[in-house]
């Protein structure tokens, strides 16, 4: 039998066997209720939901629900038609008693509030149809069966509701009891719970499925057996509580649920039943813990002896644990301070060797601390516990506090010293030696286990009275290891400066040639160090020496440099020459290094900070390049020694950008001690100016476009445009480097990127580039450029300009580049082609259908697949 889709569906649902499976091949509208019967309980508020799916026409669905007790059905209440409700409910339906609650657009819940028997029946849930054919159910019926309420919950038979007042780690038991006689074949899921605000929290359930399930925060107390939950005769449950803390303490309350399986085979929870079984007060333990001594300080070597003592109002059995705690701050905490000792609440101590605690009485304990030393500087707290005994044998700590800290303070035995300084060796001229020795004298305790070690420090001489500060040459550790500063690394290790120590109280400082720079006062620091118990040594005193003066009179050095230019005028690409000679006085067989400098205009942006150091020459006459930087012209400059004072300095093929004021800049030099030079003076010469004093073109740079405002995929052409003024050159002695730039927005406020660029050579490079558009790059004629945007996407928008760099053959066939020229940008708008985005809207509109499979899509015209 050949049947319709809407048959189909028909048939399938009169049977109740509609599946997925079932109309894989045959799709349309289907209305689902819950399977039933759906067993309530009278009195309570039922909740019936109604989905429709796979439906054509607007998203939002109208509903209507019908009810029957035996064959007619009578309207309740409808989404879309206020007059729909019967007479006989339409009281209910005004007081709110029965209402639709819309939980989606294809879903509704029917509420019924105090059900009563005569609500016992069928419901049916309709949808009024908006599809184009008719396919699928419309309709939905579920029965509802009203059961009597059979859940009686209750709480102590002595009185509804009872106080307990306890102390923290006491135990205590709570009974409810719950029973239904309901005639259906029910479960109870009991739930202890506690209010200690506004809300209640679940403590420990037995679950309608027989299963004991702790509530959040008691899962490790339930796995301990801290927390329980039994069951006892005459249905009582029996809530038990060991270990209770500040946190036990509230409103206990019995909440019963009364759960059904049904017709799905799934649990349904059908009523719900609580009473408040007790008032649960916890008593929080009192502890005090006090250091019987205030701040207190002890000498070095001597012993610290601290008492902490402990009060609680405890009762009974228990025990106390303390510990004892060091911290370099009072602010720290008590996982950044230092466990000393520590005794548990079994009166076993942890092992040290200095230090010991020892219980006096019940509620005193004390620490000793041997042999004290700087260390042992600090705050010192201690902090106790409360443990007291379980049913089970163990302990449990009910309370923790720890004292105020201890300030105590260690007075290190100081030794007593003086240091003296004197010169054993003074020069009188440079490069003479100098030798100090620094001397530890009249020491009060020479048996004491006592190193010294020496810092050595130099402070400039002045004549004035400005203050200079001293710098660190050398200092010894503990270990006499030494360490060098920064003013005599260098020396020391080449050997020009020693230090050593000569005896027990005597220390060397050696330079071996003194020069000008060393010229100033000398002393040094002897530090004591003093050793102890952990073997460490620890630095107890510095005593400093009086300065001692290294000065000897000399002549200033004097230095003359004149720079004289060769050939007094010149023009581009010739070679520039000048000499720089140089006079000096008052130094012994000086040697000279040279350094050519340039200061070039503020206009030339290859130098921002104005000078430029160009070429070298050494004492040794080691040539050297500094920030020469012309590739092309590697072996353009020449720096050469001519005579011991007098240098000559060359620039070939000379260009326009190297316009600017030459100078030499001459150090002397002088021989110093082990065959090294030493830094006598500097001087600098007059300026040497380079002007190229010329009367060639003038170029200016513009860029056009016939066409700004390019649709996508349009092809857009940039033309940059160069004229000249002044002087007329032939198109082959001027040439051009071209690039392209885009700042891809309105004012300007974004970086440029560059886009291609064509050198004078005619070599095209090409940016990379992200979207589908490509660019070509051309010169069309001696001064004209062209750029091409083929494809124009929507990024390709924004200010374009171009940045020309010419170049021109002189007279001598040299080629001059000029300085850069950068064209006004012009704005370039892209649009969106109007028949794409026609195009586009049109697509938006098309909506697909799904149809059953015995019809075939020839038959439907093609007016009804667009909306």
């Amino acid at each position: 039998m050949d049947l319709g889709c809407s048959a189909w569906f028909q048939l399938l649902w009169e049977r109740s066997k509609v599946t997925d499976s079932n109309v894989a091949f045959c799709r349309g509208r289907i209305v689902r209720v819950p399977k039933g019967p759906l067993i309530r309980v009278v009195g309570t508020e039922v909740v019936i939901p109604c989905s429709v799916s796979d439906y054509d026409g607007p998203s939002e669905q109208n509903f209507d629900w019908e009810f029957s007790r035996a064959t007619d059905f009578l309207r309740i209440v409808s989404t879309w038609d206020s007059t729909f409700t019967s007479e006989e409910y339409q009281k209910r339906v005004g007081r709110g008693d029965i209402k639709l609650r819309r939980s989606s657009n294809d879903a509704v819940e029917l509420v019924i509030r105090n059900i009563q028997p005569t609500d016992q029946g069928i419901y049916k849930c309709s949808t009024p149809s908006t599809d184009a054919t008719v396919q699928g159910n419309y309709d939905a019926e579920v029965q509802v069966k009203v059961i009597s309420d059979g859940l009686s919950v209750s709480g102590s038979k002595a009185r509804s509701s009872i106080s307990l007042k306890l102390s923290e780690g006491d135990s205590f038991k709570l009974r409810c009891s719950a029973i239904t006689t309901s005639p259906e074949h029910t479960h109870l899921h009991v739930t202890w719970q506690i209010k200690s605000g506004s809300s209640w929290r679940d403590i420990l359930s037995l679950t309608h499925e027989g299963k004991f399930q702790p509530g959040p925060g008691y899962e490790e107390r339930y796995r301990n057996g801290d927390i329980r939950l039994d069951t006892g005769a005459n249905d009582t449950y029996r809530l038990s509580v060991s270990q209770a803390s500040s946190m036990d303490g509230g409103v206990y309350r019995c909440l019963v649920s009364e759960w059904v399986r049904g017709a799905d085979s799934l649990w349904q929870k059908i009523q719900e039943k609580s009473v408040e079984i007790a008032s649960v007060e916890i008593q929080r333990t009192a502890l005090d813990v006090l250091i019987s001594t205030s701040n207190l300080s002890v000498t070095e070597r001597d012993s610290l002896d601290l008492t902490c003592n402990i009060t609680t109002d405890r009762s009974g059995i228990f025990q106390a644990e303390v510990t004892w705690y060091f911290s370099e701050s009072p602010d720290d905490t008590l996982s950044d301070a230092q466990v000393l000792l520590s005794m548990d609440h079994d009166s076993v101590v942890s092992d040290s060797t200095l230090i010991s605690l020892s219980h006096v009485d019940r509620n005193s304990y004390r620490l000793l601390v041997r042999d004290v030393d700087v260390e042992d500087s600090g705050y010192y707290f201690c902090q106790a516990a409360v443990w007291v005994p379980l049913h089970n044998g163990t302990w449990h700590k009910v309370v923790e506090r720890t004292s105020a800290p201890v300030s105590v303070v260690v007075t290190a035995l100081e030794p007593d010293y003086e240091v003296f300084l004197n010169a054993s060796k003074t020069p009188k001229f440079s490069d003479d030696p100098t030798e100090l020795e620094c001397r530890i004298t009249n020491v009060q305790d020479p048996e004491a286990d006592i190193r010294y070690s020496v810092s050595w420090y130099y402070r400039r001489h002045l004549f004035s009275d400005d203050v200079v500060a001293e710098e660190l040459l050398a200092t010894m550790d503990a270990d006499w290891t030494l360490l060098l500063g920064d003013r005599s690394r260098e020396r020391t290790q080449n050997g020009e400066i020693i230090f050593s120590k000569k005896a027990l109280d005597t220390f060397s400082l050696r330079i071996q040639w003194t020069s000008e720079n060393d010229r100033g006062d000398y002393f040094c620091v002897v530090s004591a160090w003093s050793r102890h118990r952990n073997n460490s040594w620890i630095k107890s005193k510095d005593v400093t020496s009086a300065s001692v003066p290294i000065f000897w009179a000399t002549q200033d050095y004097t230095l003359t440099v004149e720079a004289v230019k060769l050939k007094p005028f010149f023009v581009a690409g010739h070679t520039f020459e000048m000499t720089c000679k140089v006079s000096s006085k008052n130094i012994k067989t000086p040697r000279y290094s040279v350094l050519i400098t340039a200061e070039k205009p503020l206009t030339d942006q290859s130098n921002p900070n104005g000078t430029t150091r160009i070429i070298s020459l050494n004492q040794d006459s080691v040539v050297r390049l500094e920030d020469w930087t012309d590739q092309t012209r590697v072996d353009g400059v020449v720096l050469e020694k001519v005579q011991e004072n007098e240098f000559r300095y060359r620039m070939y093929q000379t260009q326009i950008s190297d316009a600017g004021l030459y100078r030499c800049v001459v150090t002397a030099w002088s021989p110093g001690g082990g065959g090294m030079w030493r830094e006598a003076v500097n001087g600098l010469s007059n300026p040497i100016q380079i002007d190229f004093q010329t009367s060639g073109p003038v170029f200016n740079v513009s860029v056009h476009s016939d066409n700004l405002t390019i649709y996508q995929g349009e092809l857009a052409d940039l033309l940059c445009i160069i004229t000249t003024d002044g002087m007329t050159l032939e198109p082959d002695d001027m040439s051009f480097d071209v690039s392209w730039f885009a700042v891809r927005s309105f004012a300007l406020d974004r970086e440029p990127v560059m886009l291609a660029s064509v050198d004078r050579r005619g070599i095209v490079t090409q940016s990379r580039r992200n979207g589908s558009s490509d660019l070509s790059l051309e010169r069309i004629s001696p001064l004209e450029f062209r750029l091409r945007i083929h494809g124009c996407e929507d990024h390709d928008f924004g200010n374009h300009y171009c940045v020309v760099t010419p170049w021109v053959r002189s007279a001598t066939g040299v080629w001059q580049r000029e300085p850069d020229i950068k064209a006004k940008p012009i704005f370039l708008s892209v649009k969106m082609d109007g028949k794409s985005s026609i195009a586009v809207s049109v697509v938006g509109f098309l909506t697909p259908y799904i149809f059953c499979s015995n019809y075939s899509l020839s038959h439907i015209p093609l007016k009804t697949l667009i909306i």
